[in-house]
């Protein structure tokens, strides 16, 4: 079994340190893990598309890839944990039970020096995302994420309420937290943020109906299929 950490990465000014950051962490934290980074030729940053290729490229169904965000520092035990879990679970695994953004004076006390975990913080509440685990066939049981969704905005918690539906529970979660790093935030306005907003309420009304749940899921599936396949950009060891 090949365990690999994907982060979706392009890179950007006010993203930099944060993403040195998370690099060095799992570089340190677990040595014996593959860190690749990974982007498509897609004008739009697709946070979903990007997990949906990190997954497509594990060499067996069930080895277990980690996608964190370039942005997210997570706990090294709830994150074993989650490791642990994902190939017998059938479900996919956040390690984490609470979300922690850092904001600009948290993330600066982290640069110098400070231990993340007593960092300034702010809750955020019902959070989804930043760090996934998980297997191919977890990931691709449920439809993965609806590349549909571009730039930013709405993907994860899509993905959240097709797994609830679909797997008939949600994510397992793990004991512990997560740590999101500050940057520049990114404009969520415009005709593609419009559209990501219009899917998602197509994602609400079908949360706990199967049906209409796997027919919105295969509707997203039958567009990628039939679009352009996404490049990668950058993807191999980091150092």
């Amino acid at each position: 079994m090949t365990h690999a950490i994907v982060i979706p990465w392009r890179p950007a000014p006010s993203r930099l340190d944060a993403f040195q950051r998370v690099v060095a962490w799992y570089s340190r934290t677990l040595p014996a893990f593959r860190v690749v980074t990974l982007d498509t030729g897609d004008d739009l940053f697709s946070l979903s598309r990007i997990r949906n290729l990190a997954v497509a490229q594990a060499c067996h169904a069930d080895d277990v890839i980690v996608i964190g965000d370039a942005d997210t520092l997570p706990e090294r035990g709830p994150l074993m944990a989650a490791i642990a879990a994902a190939p017998r679970s059938g479900r996919v695994q956040l390690p984490y039970t609470t979300y922690r953004w850092l904001g600009p004076t948290g993330t600066a006390q982290h640069a110098a020096g400070r231990a993340v975990e007593d960092c300034d913080y702010e809750l955020v509440h019902d959070a989804c995302s930043g760090v996934y685990v998980t297997t191919r066939n977890t990931w691709e049981s449920h439809g993965g994420q609806d590349e549909r969704f571009q730039g930013w905005g709405f993907e994860d918690s899509a993905w959240y309420l097709a797994h609830q539906t679909l797997l008939g529970a949600p994510p397992q979660r793990h004991e512990g937290a997560v740590y999101a790093l500050h940057h520049s935030v990114e404009l969520r306005d415009g005709p593609q943020f419009e559209r990501n907003v219009t899917l998602m309420a197509r994602y609400r009304r079908a949360a706990g109906d199967q049906v209409a749940m796997r027919h919105l899921v295969d509707e997203g599936r039958q567009m990628r299929a039939s679009g352009p396949p996404g490049m990668v950009r950058s993807i191999g060891p980091l150092g």
